[in-house]
């Protein structure tokens, strides 16, 4: 015999097993002792029925760099697995309906890790670059919340994408626990009641004069009849609510009133039983298609950090039915203006090179040396900042070579003398030349080489007399004007005749002793006199440079002296190539840009990029200057 306490615990017991709605998953510990395993849908003891697996293999491949959609994960979907077959410079990108980016958004790539959206966490994986052939994914055990799109950010012919997920077959719905009325009426949910009879009792009075409790079977619960009540009012439909779409499949609900029994009259809604509600039913509208649309993408980031650069985004004709945005052809949107794809950008004003100075003259007045200019790196207000602020890459040269041509030899030698060795006949005149590389100089010398001056040449003062004999010819000059030198002349065999002079061979003159052909001679004491090296070579090609020499006024013995008439002193320096530069202008070259006056007046010509993107308008500027130096 049960008490009515014990009955009605056993009564909210039933009910809270009963209530339980059918479509919370159970976990198979919930059924201890039952032996069931769960399935691929998340339920205990369930046959794989009450979910679908959809899965595919995007091949596709595209012809632009940039994001393109490949698959929609519907609201809903469980075991989400997008991954790529095989590792490519591709990235997959994942971004909700609502246009919030989740992974690897706004031309940003995100590091591998745990990211939320739609309602679930997705784990995104990179493996490792170098050792690794797998390629990238997305995986979350869902649901999702709404719809989610995945893309491709495509660098590269496509190796295939594998996605899958599970959606339920048809929307699960538990039984719910009954409402009840006043009157012990269940609300059905239509907005009909039903009636529910009296549960059958038997009238059993044991011996203590109680009544015992209904027999019921062990399956079942007892029901306690509420006391019936007269409800004076009740929900009615009353039409219907805006649908929630205006094209491509919106939804509409009924609407309940709270109306008088007696009379229909719509009444306060708290007037009604708040849980015997009908619940609004569902009902499509507005199933036409939506007219075709531009959907813009994000704007890349400026592949410039600062002056002129370019961005770009995505722009795809898409269409909405039947709660699915789709990508349509073109066609569909040319009654509306294509949003530009590309458009320039500019962050800020770069800080630019700027040459401060012309060149220094060369360090060296002839052979290889350096010169150099003032470079700065001056923000766009005209302050000097630090060179980091610069395009390194762009700094122009602030150092470089120079060649002066070739330096003055180490031999010296005076002007040639005027007397001729001969005084008839052909002759030899010298001068003197000397190896000179222990003394101080003002020009860099070269050592003396192997090339060494001439110190004679011919001269002819005449034809001599006619006679066959040991012809001499006069003697050179001293090789020395001054202190102990030498000197040479002609020994031949001639023989006279009427047609003038005949070298014989040397034996016919035999029986004559053969004249001396070189003796010592010292014309005086030297005194100091004028030496000079060769010219160096012109410092400019054009547009009047200057040559120099050095020269040096040495004693008799070869010393530095003070001595010599300096208005005799050889010239040291003196002006060559007068003519003017004229620079070379490619009638060819053309300007690629159409702003190319900016870079002029921005004077960006200076770097070999923007004379090559601005050729015509760099060289015109750059013709115009040399004019103007001309001019000067």
């Amino acid at each position: 015999m049960l008490s009515g306490l014990a009955l009605l615990l056993l009564i909210c017991l039933h009910m809270r097993v009963q209530g339980k709605p059918r479509s919370q998953s159970l976990g198979c510990d919930d059924y201890l002792g039952s032996g069931k395993v769960m399935d691929k849908c998340g339920v205990c003891g369930g046959d794989n029925t009450s979910c679908r697996l959809v899965s595919g293999l995007f091949r596709h491949s595209f012809s632009k760099i940039g994001y393109h959609k490949i698959v929609e994960i519907p609201e809903g979907a469980t075991k989400i697995n997008v991954t790529e077959m095989v590792k490519s410079r591709n990235y997959l990108a994942l971004r909700s309906r609502s246009g919030r980016s989740i992974i690897n958004g706004n031309w940003a790539i995100d590091r591998p890790g745990m990211y939320e959206g739609g309602g679930t966490m997705f784990t995104y994986r990179r493996p490792n670059e170098i050792r690794s052939t797998a390629g990238e994914s997305f995986l979350a055990e869902g649901p999702t919340n709404e719809i989610l799109d995945v893309y491709m950010i495509f660098q590269q012919p496509n190796p295939g994408v594998h996605y899958e997920y599970i959606l339920p077959s048809v929307t699960p719905v538990g039984p719910q626990q009954p409402n009840y009325g006043h009157d012990g009426n269940t609300v059905n949910g239509q907005g009909r009641y039903d009636h529910h009879p009296n549960t059958h009792q038997d009238n059993l009075t044991p011996s203590g004069g109680g009544r015992l409790p209904p027999h019921l079977p062990d399956n079942q619960v007892p029901f306690v009849q509420p006391p019936r009540r007269t409800r004076e009012y009740n929900w009615k439909p009353a039409g219907y609510t805006e649908c929630s779409a205006s094209c491509g499949k919106g939804f509409r609900y009924t609407i309940f009133h709270c109306v008088s029994r007696l009379n229909h009259a719509q009444v306060s809604d708290s007037l009604c039983d708040s849980s015997s509600k009908p619940s609004p039913e569902e009902e499509a509208c507005n199933l036409q298609p939506c007219p075709a649309f531009w959907d813009i993408g994000e704007w890349s980031e400026c592949s410039k950090t600062c002056g002129l650069g370019m961005q770009h985004r995505q722009v795809l004709c898409r269409q909405m039915y039947a709660n699915r945005t789709l990508n349509v052809h073109t066609s569909r949107c040319r009654h509306l203006e294509r949003p530009e794809i590309t458009s320039t950008c500019q962050l800020k004003i770069c800080s630019e090179w700027q040459i401060r100075s012309e060149w220094t003259p060369c360090s060296v007045p002839c052979g290889l040396g350096q010169r150099s200019r003032e470079v700065r790196c001056v923000s766009n207000v005209g302050d000097f900042v630090p060179d980091e602020e610069c395009n390194i890459n762009l700094r122009p040269s602030d150092v470089e070579n120079c060649d002066m041509g070739a330096c003055a030899k180490s031999w010296f030698y005076t002007e040639w003398g005027n007397r001729c060795s001969a005084e008839c006949g052909m002759g030899v005149r010298t001068r003197g030349v000397l190896c000179l590389n222990n003394h101080i100089s003002s020009l860099p010398l070269e050592g003396c080489g192997n090339e060494r001056p001439a110190d004679s040449q011919v001269c002819n003062n005449g034809p001599c007399e006619n006679r066959i004999e040991w012809f001499t010819g006069p003697w050179s000059q001293c090789s020395a004007e001054c202190g102990a030198g030498s000197q040479q002349r002609s020994v031949v065999c001639l023989m006279k005749s009427d047609e003038g002079f005949t070298v014989m061979p040397p034996y016919e003159c035999s029986s004559l002793d053969r004249p001396l052909s070189q003796q010592s001679c010292n014309l005086k004491a030297c005194g100091a006199k004028w030496y000079h090296t060769d010219w160096s070579a012109c410092s400019k090609t054009c547009e009047r440079g200057f040559r120099v020499r050095e020269v040096r006024c040495l004693s008799d013995d070869m010393l530095s002296s003070e001595g010599c008439d300096e208005r005799l002193k050889p010239a040291e320096k003196e002006d060559c190539n007068p003519e003017p530069c004229i620079p070379r202008i490619d009638e060819n070259c053309r300007d690629k840009y159409f702003n190319c006056n900016v870079v002029v007046q921005a004077r960006l010509c200076v770097y070999d990029y923007y004379k090559t993107t601005c050729c015509a308008s760099c060289s015109r500027v750059a013709h115009r200057q040399s004019s103007r130096r001309v001019g000067r």
